[in-house]
């Protein structure tokens, strides 16, 4: 399972070194909304960055894919929680942003789950049955409960609202993904491309992504990355772990010892990305943008 788990880590770091470069075209880029979606979409795609950003990302959806198919899914998701610290890392050096203490606590915090999720492997993780009819469910309520931010107008003007929302589409097309890998290994391999194409899972999976890609580029225009990533990152992991109980029926190690670290190594990891959103100090910067007036001037 550690060999997965790496995967998992690699991805985890694919996707934010996407995600980073696809923040720097922010300022550069319109905004999807309304009438103009489609247009600021091909404008997006358009982008040499932001598009070799989205190459990225895909790169490291396979890894994911990957590492879903032997893990469980809620220890996948805890091992993404390391992309949201380089993520916050790379904010601070590359494009310029400021870190407050509170927030390199909230990344301190989620190295020091990782390690905890590290040492409690030997104790096992066991999944159960999957429900599909819950995993329906769960995702009808959970995308109703995250277009409630959408309705506060704050959270619209700050990118709040659109961060929260990607964070839960990212979410639900994680266990997705597991759900449609639950469908191939009951399979024939010689069946697989007729399998891809008449399996529902495949394209809510497609769907809930790029829904999550859209709505992050979209709150990158209002929110600084730092903010912006790990509200839409912490959600985006919290989404699985919850799901991995109550649809995949994932359960916690049998001893004692590796039980206590698995469930500190959940909280500690969603309090860390809580921790790292709840600031909202300065303004969104354009440090790309700046960079490039002052190589005009000079």
């Amino acid at each position: 399972m550690i060999l997965y788990l790496s995967f998992a880590i690699v991805a985890s770091l694919l996707m934010s070194l996407g995600l980073l470069m696809m923040k720097s075209r922010s300022a550069h880029l319109p905004m999807a909304a309304g009438a103009d979606t489609i247009g600021a979409i091909i404008t997006w795609i358009r982008d040499p960055m932001w598009i070799g950003g989205l190459g990225v990302q895909t790169a490291g959806w396979a890894f994911y894919l990957i590492a879903v198919t032997r893990a469980p899914v809620s220890m996948v998701a805890v091992m993404g929680q390391g992309g949201i610290a380089l993520f916050v890392t790379a904010s601070v050096v590359i494009l310029g942003e400021r870190a407050s203490p509170r927030e390199w606590v909230g990344i301190g915090a989620i190295v020091l789950g990782m390690l905890m999720l590290t040492l409690s492997l030997n104790g096992g993780a066991i999944e159960g049955k999957f429900e599909p009819a819950t995993l329906l469910t769960f995702s009808a309520l959970l995308s109703l409960a995250a277009l409630v931010p959408m309705t506060v107008a704050r959270m619209n003007a700050s990118g709040a609202a659109a961060a929260i929302l990607s964070g839960v589409a990212f979410g639900l097309g994680a266990l997705f993904t597991k759900a449609m890998t639950f469908e191939f290994a009951g399979g024939h391999a010689a069946l697989i491309a007729l399998q891809i194409a008449a399996n529902p899972y495949v394209y809510c999976m497609i769907a809930a992504n790029i829904a999550g890609i859209v709505l992050l580029q979209n709150s990158f225009h209002s929110a600084r990355a730092i903010i912006a990533m790990p509200l839409s990152g912490a959600l985006s992991n919290i989404v699985p772990i919850l799901g991995g109980m109550i649809v995949f029926g994932e359960r916690l190690p049998a001893g004692a010892t590796p039980a206590v670290m698995r469930v500190g190594a959940f909280a500690l990891t969603i309090a860390a990305g809580a921790l790292l959103a709840g600031s909202r100090e300065h303004a969104p910067v354009d440090p790309v943008m700046t960079g490039a007036l002052s190589r005009a001037k000079t």
